[in-house]
């Protein structure tokens, strides 16, 4: 029972820090105003900028980036302090010490993107997790974030389509992590593609109108 205690111990923060939403938070504290009721409805930094322009932007994403790493870097932690008790007591080994940390941080990651997508200090009504996941990757390995970002700009930039850039450079984040880390066991990859999943699954209105062609394109000017 002392691996599902430690899962627990880094997951409950985990979720309740992803609860806290930035675009929501500043755009009552500097505006007044309820993202939720504005653009698409969705609190997530994408449609602050559509809604406020650049002002608070910054903030946004601090707020966002420190509610991820916090978590993220607490649960490496976690697990990496507590594995002579877990192998002893679960029989679960790993090559390295990294993979005992990154088993942890992918583990809180996850719990960190569900309490985005579904806060529960907003009525489980939350943004779709592409800063936490992008975060995620600095935090795991710069090569993954090299990857992942790198095919968000490039596929933003090409089509205009945020979210589209978002999901295709998410669907690369278990294979790179696979393939890049070379790990023995496969808990980490899954714990990467369930997070994958559900950052894809919160983009399906956008998947629907990508494909009726009514999907909004960025513009770098607000109207």
């Amino acid at each position: 029972m002392f691996l599902p205690m430690l899962i627990l111990a880094a997951a409950v923060p985990a979720y309740l820090l992803g609860s806290v939403n930035g675009a929501l938070i500043t755009s009552m504290l500097f505006y007044r105003k309820d993202i939720r009721k504005f653009g698409s409805g969705n609190p997530g930094l994408t449609n602050f900028f559509r809604v406020f322009g650049k002002g608070g932007v910054l903030l946004v994403v601090l707020i966002d980036v420190l509610k991820t790493l916090a978590p993220v870097i607490f649960g490496g932690w976690l697990v990496w302090s507590h594995y002579p008790e877990m192998a002893i007591s679960e029989g679960w080994l790993f090559s390295s010490l990294f993979e005992v940390s990154l088993f942890g941080m992918v583990t809180a990651g996850f719990f960190v993107v569900l309490g985005h997508s579904f806060p529960v200090f907003y009525g489980f009504k939350g943004g779709r997790g592409v800063m936490a996941v992008g975060t995620i990757l600095f935090a795991v390995d710069w090569r993954l974030a090299l990857v992942g970002w790198g095919i968000f700009v490039i596929m933003t930039l090409l089509t205009r389509f945020v979210s589209l850039g978002s999901m295709l450079g998410a669907a690369s984040i278990p294979f790179t992590q696979f393939y890049l880390l070379g790990l023995g066991g496969y808990w980490e990859f899954f714990a990467a593609l369930a997070t994958t999943t559900l950052l894809i699954a919160r983009h399906g209105a956008n998947i629907k109108r990508l494909i009726k062609g009514e999907e909004s394109k960025l513009r770098f000017r607000k109207n």
